[in-house]
């Protein structure tokens, strides 16, 4: 296989590295008219959009488009935890730091309260909007791994607009004229308050159908031809939807433009998909390793190698 550096029976230099800056870049982001119109009705409205669907179809990097449109800089993120409080959404204050750092230094004079806000205190995504006072994109990625509490929590920030540190007697507020524009993603792993739901814009992100993922790979993917793409959707479809393998975790749009850089990369023909029970047991092998990248657990890679090869392979 062509593209074996590592296990050969003599050493070789390590190829230098070409990262696909294309892949992340929120430019090529291909957002739904559907998707369109929630964005513009939350804009309209002041109202966060709250967006559900499958892992990898593009709920976090629609943050990262909106802020590229409206030339408003990097996202401001929020991780949401289980254990995350109303206060995490604004800031975190590291206490025990502050702490070891006081019981360290006896001898010398207190900190200020700018001291304390450099050294131990860490501004999060809508407090560091507030604080900013600009226009920004703040993501609150995966809010319901929070706590039942928090997006109510999060609207009456969103709703005030304003927050107080009270470790250093601080408080920050801004107003409508810099109302951040604020984008939540769900797993669906837990039902959300209904409270929290009238109050959001909704949409879901259906996983998308092979012209939008034909769309997607040419935008993200350089050196294959429009047919080898779609030679390369419709295998990687196969494997999602295939009638007796089922996988525990489908491939998703990440790992797709992720498969399709490596077969171009090794130098894989992909037209040879379209009749993938006709390929030579060599072909099959190099196909198969690229599996991995699809395969995300030891069953859902036997799967993968029982549709190749069949049961008896194993």
């Amino acid at each position: 296989m062509s593209f074996h550096i590592y296990g050969q029976s003599e050493k070789k230099p390590l190829p230098t590295f070409s990262k696909n800056n294309r892949k992340d870049d929120p430019q090529f982001y291909q957002p739904s008219k559907g998707l369109i119109d929630a964005v513009n009705v939350a804009i309209a409205l002041g109202q966060p959009l709250l967006l559900t669907g499958e892992p990898g179809t593009g709920k976090t990097q629609l943050a990262k488009h909106v802020a590229w449109y409206f030339d408003l800089g990097k996202p401001l993120v929020f991780n949401a935890q289980t254990t995350s409080t109303a206060s995490d959404l604004f800031y975190r204050y590291d206490a025990l730091g502050h702490f070891q750092f006081s019981q360290n230094n006896k001898s010398t004079e207190a900190l200020t309260n700018d001291e304390v806000e450099q050294k131990f205190i860490r501004y999060e995504g809508l407090g560091k909007a507030i604080q900013l006072r600009e226009r920004k994109v703040v993501l609150i990625d995966e809010i319901d791994k929070a706590p039942r509490d928090l997006p109510n929590d999060v609207l009456a920030a969103i709703e005030a607009l304003e927050f107080s540190v009270p470790q250093i007697g601080k408080q920050y507020q801004t107003d409508d004229n810099h109302r951040p524009i604020i984008i939540m993603t769900s797993n669906s792993e837990k039902n959300l308050p209904d409270a929290f739901l009238r109050r959001v814009v909704y949409y879901h992100i259906d996983f998308p159908d092979a012209k939008t993922l034909l769309r997607i790979l040419e935008k993200k993917v350089d050196g294959v031809s429009s047919e080898n793409l779609g030679s390369i959707i419709k295998h990687f479809e196969h494997i999602r939807n295939h009638r007796t393998i089922k996988l525990k975790k489908n491939p998703a749009t990440a790992e797709l433009i992720f498969w399709a850089m490596l077969l171009n990369k090794i130098g894989f023909d992909a037209s040879k998909l379209d009749k993938y029970n006709s390929m030579s047991e060599g072909e099959k092998e190099q196909l198969f390793s690229s599996y991995s990248v699809l395969a995300k657990t030891k069953d859902d890679l036997s799967a993968l190698r029982d549709l190749l090869f069949g049961k008896k392979r194993r």
